[in-house]
């Protein structure tokens, strides 16, 4: 592929992310846990890992927390963002790289760690670390979320591999 090729691929990939992001922020979820999302751009993540450098999917990743948190978020939603789709995308690359966890197994860890790294940042910003007891909710929650994103990704990700050795 060449240069300009793979820069259009992954700006089309960046696209795609804040796309899911938008349409995860019109639909109006309440989880009885407030903050709680679906985590429907990491699908994007999850299926890059499987496919690029991992320096492209990191791109990806940040220009759609930044690209989504100018548009949809605030200053404070990028920070939490960050924090947590930086824990995601570490720990999902770890266990692709060294572990035989399927791409469900690998979706849930990356859902779990990114609550992880969201709910450090929080009690680092609020000096409070009686914040931690919100901890059990969101690990069920990432749990969950990466379950489906999980399941998703199994579905698309063969789809994708076929229309990749295509071009």
């Amino acid at each position: 592929m060449t240069p300009a090729a793979k820069a259009a691929y992954i700006a089309i990939l960046i696209a795609l992310s804040l796309i899911l992001s938008y349409v995860e922020a019109l639909i109006p979820l309440n989880f009885g846990v407030p903050g709680i999302k679906l985590g429907l751009a990491n699908l994007v993540v999850l299926i890059g890992l499987f496919l690029l450098r991992p320096g492209e999917v990191l791109a990806i990743s940040t220009a759609r927390i930044f690209l989504a948190g100018f548009l949809f978020g605030n200053a404070a939603s990028i920070i939490y963002s960050l924090a947590g789709g930086l824990a995601s995308f570490a720990v999902m690359l770890l266990l692709i790289r060294f572990s035989h966890l399927s791409i469900m197994g690998v979706s849930i860890a990356g859902g779990v760690s990114h609550n992880v790294g969201q709910i450090i940042v929080a009690a680092l910003a609020v000096e409070n670390i009686k914040i931690l007891y919100y901890l059990p909710a969101l690990l069920i929650a990432g749990v969950l979320t990466g379950l489906l994103i999980g399941v998703i990704g199994g579905r698309v990700l063969p789809v994708v591999r076929r229309i990749v050795r295509r071009r």
